[in-house]
């Protein structure tokens, strides 16, 4: 049985929401929904906040997670990677006698996956295992807003519009093949392929569907009043 860290990233310094991290939503701090799916899923030594700051640190454990470590300054710039801040997580933990297989990403900005989401993506990635298929990432996925196969174009270089993909013929969306796009709420990640390569280069990846309904990644303060009118209308706050 694979060991999973339960990871959550949540640098202070916001500029599109500022203090995102510990601002109530329906009641709660953002930050909290996140540790309470984790802590559904996971025991609690093993979901751990990565931060540099420490109103979010207090905020975190109040919660229910652990917060071994500050995550250092260099580490929650806006040009630091992610992966990154994961490894260093990775690298903290294993010099305090705690192996991970894999990480579990939980990004605070998802605040409508369910501890079910995580549940399905960690099932998805064993089961490929299993089944020989050597996968790098499970990760959460909705349907593509846009289809390169329908409504998505390209110029030529006379400058007049082609489909991006295909041959043009589809004149029903729901005739055209389905395509995805990452919704940020889950990413089950492999440490052995984190350490040899970006996340976005990671190709052996297996989606796992979330309904569009719930595939809300705060980023603006629209954003956040769709967040809150979606959790009062799906009862989740």
């Amino acid at each position: 049985m694979p060991q999973y860290l339960y990871l959550i990233p949540a640098r202070g310094g916001s500029k599109g929401i500022p203090g995102k991290n510990i601002r109530p939503l329906c009641g709660t701090p953002l930050i909290g929904h996140t540790i309470r799916q984790a802590l559904e899923v996971a025991r609690q030594e093993d979901v751990v906040v990565t931060t540099d700051d420490e109103a979010i640190a207090d905020t975190a454990r109040a919660a229910g997670a652990s917060v071994p470590f500050m995550r250092p300054a260099c580490l929650a710039t806006d040009t630091a990677s992610s992966r990154d801040a994961i490894l260093h997580a990775l690298d903290w933990m294993e010099s305090h006698g705690r192996h991970y297989d894999a990480v579990v990403l939980l990004q605070p900005t998802s605040p409508l996956r369910l501890a079910d989401d995580i549940s399905r993506c960690i099932t998805a990635f064993e089961q490929a295992r299993r089944d020989g298929l050597d996968p790098e990432m499970a990760v959460t996925v909705c349907e593509a807003r846009t289809n390169p196969y329908y409504s998505a174009f390209e110029t030529d270089p006379d400058g007049f519009l082609h489909i991006s993909k295909g041959d043009g013929h589809y004149t029903r969306r729901q005739d055209a093949p389905k395509v995805w796009e990452f919704n940020g709420a889950v990413y089950v990640i492999d440490a052995r392929a984190l350490r040899r390569e970006q996340i976005s280069r990671l190709r052996r990846t297996i989606p796992v569907e979330m309904p569009s309904s719930r595939s809300i990644d705060l980023d603006t303060p629209s954003d956040w009043d769709r967040a809150e009118e979606a959790m009062r209308r799906l009862k989740m706050s």
